[in-house]
């Protein structure tokens, strides 16, 4: 676990903002270790620990450092060696330490803080400063090896000497120019005895590096924009809605401006929340002029990804009217129309993303990361049909080694269609095509108890049905954990809350576990003609 490079990529974007200095990014770092270690001590912890700290509380910080002198010489000493303002220091300070505080009480889990920081203390110990010694519990400053100088800093900062003796600087200085020559010398020796010469010196490991558990240096994978997906329906209700969030912060935010526009239908939409994707969303603060713009086009759809905005709808002209409005509404980003379907290269790219976001799992990856990673790719099934095709084969084959490396992992398989075809029918077929890829992965040696399927026919869309972008997204094949701890579905639950929790999605309701006023027991109890398959 590696806990500075993972309070980098959530808390330091939000601190920052678009302000990405590389001085303050490494003096957050380091105030990370120094934070990371104040609360590995469980009597500092236990002050604050049954409180509940707001993400925005600034006061946080003085309430973990309750003496100000060791709070003024952090925010002094970090200033000082990163060359960064004092005020400004003490500023980036106090708005990290609760979003800092939140991400370690999200990792830990249902370890307790301390101990979980104890446990994992060789992962930041080494970005903590000599200098922090006065202002920590003992033990948390690594010590150096017999005869070696302790650094006390990580900084970029020019390192300030006191003046030397007149003279002594370039004596001390003639040796390592020797040194210099003599090393030139030897490399342009080297050189010339290679036919082929390759790099002599080892690169330096760069800031996109991090250390996974077993202590090998690996390359951190990029962080996703966090993404809105949504479509209205012929009414203009909110047909589909998905979004993929670093945190809660963000998706409570996004979720204020649905419900603020779509009221209760806002309840059906689907987050992803996973310190995979960013915690910052560049039109998050726009959503209250945009939704109502998208909601007045019925059979739209939109995708908010980074700084673009693609929006597409069944009629040209509304088409036309919806980018030009919503550019009016959000004029700091790019707004597109979505062109016309590419069958081969969605496949292609979907492929493609599949397979790279499969190589940055890493060892012993995290089961909702391997999940994640599968749904990125397109199965094209032909028409009618639940033949796996052969484009997804070498995929799927490495998912099969994937499962081997967690023997734990249990994975359900869910089958969607459009809404081109008969309800029953479209349920028979997504079941079918779910089957289809369970089969396969168990031919090529998945133990069949680590797969469940579920076929959800045209029930739990993500685009919309009108446009022949939006049928294609909606035929798909999921991949989510399952969870066979809890109880609801005969012990059915999905991690991600990827699926209908209606027992029978043939029928118009979600009574089973979302009562509404069709449902005369009021959710007590079952639809009767409800049917699972597994």
């Amino acid at each position: 676990m590696d806990i500075i490079s993972h309070l980098t990529r959530t808390v330091s974007p939000a601190v920052l903002g678009d302000d990405r200095t590389l001085a303050k990014k490494n003096l957050l770092e380091q105030f990370y270790a120094i934070f990371a270690a104040r609360l590995a001590d469980n009597d500092t912890y236990n002050r604050f620990a049954n409180e509940n700290i707001a993400r925005d509380d600034q006061g946080f910080y003085d309430r973990v450092w309750t003496d100000g002198a060791h709070r003024d010489q952090i925010a002094r000493e970090l200033a000082g060696k990163h060359n960064v303002d004092a005020t400004a220091a003490r500023g980036l300070i106090a708005m990290a330490a609760p979003l800092a505080y939140h991400e370690i009480k999200s990792l830990a889990g249902t370890t307790p803080v301390p101990q979980f920081l104890n446990d994992n203390l060789a992962s930041y110990q080494h970005h903590i400063p000599v200098w922090a010694s006065t202002i920590l519990p003992a033990g948390m400053i690594a010590a150096a090896p017999a005869g070696a100088r302790v650094s006390d800093t990580v900084s970029t900062a020019p390192i300030h000497r006191e003046e030397e003796e007149k003279g002594s600087f370039m004596k001390a200085l003639l040796p390592i120019i020797g040194l210099i020559i003599l090393g030139a010398l030897a490399w342009a020796l080297l050189r010339g005895c290679q036919d082929n010469p390759e790099p002599v010196g080892t690169p330096v490991a760069t800031e996109q590096q991090a250390v996974n558990d077993d202590g090998q240096s690996v390359i951190a994978a990029d962080i996703e924009p966090a993404s809105l997906r949504i479509a209205t329906g012929e009414n203009s209700e909110l047909y589909a809605c998905r979004m993929n969030v670093g945190n809660e912060t963000l998706q409570s935010n996004v979720m204020d401006a649905l419900t603020a526009t779509f009221g209760d239908e806002a309840n059906n939409c689907r987050a992803d929340v996973d310190d995979n994707f960013s915690i910052d969303m560049p039109a998050a603060a726009q959503l209250a002029s945009i939704l109502p713009i998208v909601k007045n086009v019925p059979n739209a759809s939109m995708l908010i990804k980074g700084d673009t905005i693609t929006v597409n709808a069944p009629d040209a002209a509304a088409l036309n009217k919806l980018v030009s409005d919503l550019q009016a509404a959000a004029p700091a980003m790019t707004v597109k129309a979505e062109g016309p379907l590419d069958a081969q290269a969605e496949i292609d790219n979907s492929l493609t993303a599949s397979q790279a976001a499969i190589d940055n799992l890493g060892q012993n990856p995290d089961p909702q990361d391997v999940a994640r990673a599968l749904s990125l790719q397109v199965v094209n099934f032909e028409v009618d049909k639940a033949v796996i095709p052969d484009a997804n084969k070498a995929l799927l084959d490495r998912a099969v080694k994937l499962m081997e490396q967690v023997p734990d992992m249990k994975l359900m398989i869910i089958g969607h269609t459009d809404k081109t075809a008969d309800a029953a029918y479209n349920m028979k077929l997504s079941q079918e095509r779910a089957e289809s890829m369970k089969d396969y992965l168990v031919g090529q040696g998945v133990d069949p108890s680590k797969l469940m399927t579920k076929g959800m026919g045209e029930t739990d869309p993500i685009a919309e049905n009108a446009t022949e972008q939006g049928r294609f997204r909606n035929r798909r094949i999921e991949f989510v954990v399952y969870d066979e701890t809890a109880n609801a579905n005969d012990g059915m639950v999905i991690s991600n809350s990827a699926l209908d929790p209606d027992l029978n999605p043939l029928d118009s309701n979600n009574d089973d576990l979302m009562p509404d006023a069709d449902d005369p027991s009021l959710g007590t109890e079952l639809d009767p003609q409800a049917s699972t398959s597994n």
